[in-house]
């Protein structure tokens, strides 16, 4: 085998779609049976939606238009320049993916990696030998640990709380609603549903939180819900390095700084291709220089906003501050919006 890939979810599949796609015989191990779902925002970037139909992955879902910012009576917009992103459940596109992986020629089997060893010509992860390994089973990954990857964090710890309503969406973007020790993403999903993702330092239920956004609690008020909260966290994540001998991160198993901008997926979906180039051409180093490049402007970004609304001032500030710039926050949402391998190229210090 040439490339056996840890982690069925996003990352992982479109890792294989792309190994497939250039001539290797790869199998993905997921631990998981079935459709898997997750707490995920399940808002994709155009740059993501661009980077699936790639993959032949047209996902059905409600479009976005752009982002909004939302504090109280304060409310700043920012439309994306190159076409709408979508809002797209998680099994839904979890679905395709696997269906496009599957139509591909990929393997896909229900097994956990437990003992993963590897020598200079060859990995084996519990007796099954590959030429190389793809280790993209998330955010808190086992083989990442078990490569001696992680790097302790030193920030606080954030987690995200998801929960869908059965409604019709009352907006074509993204809201972020700010309040004291939490944000609020409003994502819809599909004609009759939305998505609330909660991010915080703070630990508390679900209700807790949503009761420090009132408007968003009116909106909601005698909406049905639709399905269970879901949590996620801590999400920060650090890895020492991408790469192991022949082994290599890929998604969230490589690093995390934060849900903060709505990127995981777009990100995955540029670090899959990244890889397999670094396998197929014989320089695993050239992939971890390549996901410096693909992730500098989501890392420098993410830590700015981070550090810029972690005391409750400066949160309080960020509204007023995009209202009175709204150049520049059109500016930043253009350049989330990006594909990441374009933005990559582009040279820019931010990307």
């Amino acid at each position: 085998m040439d490339l056996l890939v840890v982690g069925g979810g996003p990352a992982g599949l479109a890792t294989a779609w792309h190994a497939a796609r250039a001539g290797l015989d790869v199998t993905v191990w997921e631990q998981r049976a079935g459709i898997v779902d997750k707490a995920c925002g399940e808002g994709l970037m155009p740059g993501a939606v661009a980077a699936l139909a790639a993959l032949g992955v047209h996902p059905p879902g409600h479009d976005l238009r752009g982002i909004r910012y939302v504090a109280g009576p304060r409310r700043v917009d920012a439309d994306f320049r190159a076409g709408p992103g979508r809002g797209v459940r998680r099994t839904t596109l979890h679905a395709l993916l696997r269906e496009a992986v599957l139509a591909a020629g990929v393997r896909v089997d229900q097994r956990t990696a437990r003992h993963v060893g590897q020598d200079q010509d060859g990995v084996v992860v519990d007796g099954t030998r590959a030429a190389h390994l793809v280790a993209a089973d998330g955010l808190h990954s086992p083989i990442r640990r078990a490569l001696g990857l992680n790097r302790p964090r030193r920030s606080p710890l954030r987690h995200g709380l998801r929960r869908h309503y059965a409604l019709a969406p009352w907006s074509d973007h993204v809201e972020v609603h700010w309040a004291r020790e939490a944000e609020a993403y409003v994502t819809p999903v599909a004609e009759d549903l939305v998505g609330i993702a909660v991010l915080t330092t703070a630990r508390r239920s679900f209700d807790d939180h949503l009761a420090a956004f009132p408007e968003l609690r009116e909106r909601l008020a005698g909406a049905g819900l639709a399905g269970p909260v879901r949590g996620a966290g801590p999400l920060r994540q650090i890895a020492s390095a991408r790469t192991a001998g022949r082994v290599l991160l890929v998604g969230d198993a490589a690093g995390y700084v934060d849900a903060l901008t709505g990127e995981g997926i777009a990100l995955a979906l540029a670090q899959a291709p990244a890889a397999v180039r670094a396998i197929t051409s014989g320089d695993l180093a050239a992939y971890e220089r390549e996901w410096r490049r693909l992730t500098r402007r989501y890392r420098w970004l993410t830590h700015a906003l981070l550090g810029a609304t972690r005391k409750p001032p400066a949160r309080a500030a960020l509204l007023p501050v995009a209202q009175r710039l709204p150049w520049l926050f059109s500016a930043t949402v253009a350049m989330l919006a990006r594909p990441a391998d374009e933005r990559a190229k582009s040279g820019r210090p931010t990307g």
